[in-house]
């Protein structure tokens, strides 16, 4: 059962994803990392069909890199996030891409945010969101402990409960979770949450 969320603190973002890559009944990694570097400044976050994430994402990625080639200077946030979202809402029309995803970034003049983009193209900025069924543990436990102008250290501890939360009371609770930040230093891997080490098949005889 996947689970995404993140809020934004006193000059960075924070997003959190759980790492399991799943299909019906089976397991079939627990260190799949969801949340991509879109650039210097900008994280993506996506939970959804394997095939669809994965390809969507990497679409975004290229196509932002791209921008920044031909035109000499980044999109912003809200720019690569009004793109992310004209492009979900051109394939709702023809063969649509069944992911959700959080977009984090850090600009110089606005400073950092949060949209949250779903599979039908809704866009929002927003302080703080979650995906998945563990969605319904973090933005609880997010409502109750989330103050505007948090510091890095209150933002952990937060995520930290919603995890706890989350494997304690979801009942297919995902193991593991990477948590990544982008402020004005850049976009960064933060820590991993992990309970589960992947193991390696031993040698043949």
């Amino acid at each position: 059962m996947e689970c995404v969320f993140g809020l934004v603190g006193n000059g960075f973002s924070i997003l959190v994803a759980d790492t399991s890559a799943v299909h019906s009944i089976l397991v079939h990694k627990s260190n799949e990392d969801k949340i991509m570097v879109l650039d210097s400044h900008k994280l993506i976050a996506a939970s959804g069909e394997s095939g669809d994430r994965v390809q969507f994402t990497e679409f975004i990625q290229k196509n932002v890199s791209l921008y920044q080639f031909r035109n000499g200077i980044p999109l912003t946030t809200a720019a690569a996030a009004n793109f992310t979202r004209g492009e979900l809402a051109t394939a709702l029309r023809k063969s649509p891409y069944m992911v959700n995803i959080l977009m984090a970034g850090f600009d110089k003049e606005t400073g950092p945010s949060l949209y949250y983009l779903d599979y039908i193209a809704t866009l929002h900025k927003v302080d703080k969101a979650a995906f998945g069924y563990g969605s319904y543990f973090a933005l609880s436990m997010m409502d109750r402990h989330f103050h505007s102008g948090m510091s890095v250290e209150e933002a952990i501890e937060l995520v930290d409960k919603c995890i706890i939360e989350i494997r304690s009371r979801l009942v297919v609770a995902p193991p593991n979770f990477v948590i990544k930040i982008v402020d004005k230093d850049g976009a960064r891997e933060h820590a991993w949450r992990e309970t589960v080490k992947e193991t390696t098949a031993p040698p043949s005889a």
